[in-house]
């Protein structure tokens, strides 16, 4: 992994409230090129709101995100062009029931990025190919599984060449049989250098795959390290009780 250059994704001071709630209490976070970093942390720490934040599917309340250089807060900037480049899976998979899954995965390709049909599903099939469902193109929503589901999802961010890509609790809505098939993609894309920030509770995976493991908790980044040092020898006490709590289960 190389950490030289700018970050993919700046995050500085972010701060975010529903309400009189405050989230997220001030997360710095700087997110490198080809680095997979994995957040973990209790519910309602504000994991997933900070992924939301990172393409204003949640406005911040204050403090600033950058996205390769550019300030995605910053008035007049064309919010839809940054989302190309940012892609975002989520524990929902969001497919178009009554799309087969290329047309699912090639909808932006030809809507937002206004690609011909045969550009686009070229695209869409090499898109496919890479989660391994190039055979059920022409499959719907509900011909495929829970797994198959979430892959093709994956695919669609996939289509759109993101520099960056952001899971939200990707296999937590799946069988525990199907999750390996979605980690496998995910391990697959880190292998050939896509920069990648996951919300999860697969500590094994974060364990095996992740460059670097951010704790939160009630809206602040407590402990941030490699894996083997945040798993096994956190410096926080909070860090410890939430490891030691997962490892009972």
């Amino acid at each position: 992994m190389q950490v030289d250059g700018p970050p993919i994704l700046e995050i500085r001071g972010l701060h975010k409230k529903f309400g009189a709630l405050e989230v997220l209490k001030g997360v710095d976070l700087r997110v490198h090129s080809r680095e997979l970093v994995f957040i973990i942390g209790p519910s309602g720490s504000g994991k997933s709101t900070l992924l939301r934040c990172c393409n204003r599917l949640e406005e911040p309340t204050s403090g600033s995100i950058r996205v390769e250089g550019v300030d995605i807060m910053a008035s007049g900037v064309d919010i839809n062009t940054v989302r190309r480049r940012i892609g975002m899976v989520f524990q929902s998979f969001n497919l178009y029931p009554h799309l087969d899954a290329l047309g699912n995965v090639t909808l932006a390709l030809r809507k937002v990025l206004k690609k011909p049909r045969a550009e686009a599903e070229e695209a869409g099939m090499r898109a496919l190919a890479r989660v391994g469902l190039a055979d059920k193109a022409k499959a719907h929503p509900n011909e495929l599984s829970g797994g198959q589901q979430q892959r093709a999802a994956i695919a669609r961010a996939l289509a759109l060449e993101p520099s960056i890509m952001l899971f939200d609790e990707p296999t937590s809505a799946l069988d525990p049989e199907l999750v390996g098939s979605v980690l496998a993609v995910m391990r697959e894309m880190r292998e050939s250098g896509m920069t990648m920030v996951v919300v999860s509770h697969e500590m094994r995976f974060a364990r095996s795959a992740a460059d670097r493991v951010l704790f939160m908790d009630q809206g602040v980044i407590l402990e941030q390290g490699p894996p083997q040092k945040l798993f096994n020898d956190p410096d926080h006490a909070r860090v410890k009780e939430f490891i030691a709590s997962i490892e009972r289960h």
